[in-house]
């Protein structure tokens, strides 16, 4: 059961660390390495919205199956 909590671990947070570099809006590498682009909020829509949504979701998946981990050890 350990090893099937483990390997959904490695599969969310992979997910999860694509679906935060996808956030970085179209601005290039130097959004990557957290370079200011200069840019003011705007609101989300779209796939942005939904990429945000997914962001959460996976975040929260990967803090239940933390938890299960540790509760299974």
């Amino acid at each position: 059961m350990k090893v099937w909590f483990e390997l959904g671990l490695i599969i969310t947070s992979i997910g999860l660390v694509a679906s935060v570099i996808l956030q970085s809006k179209g601005a290039g590498l130097g959004g990557l390495t957290g370079a200011d682009t200069g840019g003011i909020f705007t609101a989300r829509r779209g796939i942005e919205k939904t990429l945000f949504f997914v962001t959460i979701g996976l975040s929260v998946i990967f803090f239940v199956l933390t938890v299960a981990t540790l509760k299974v050890q």
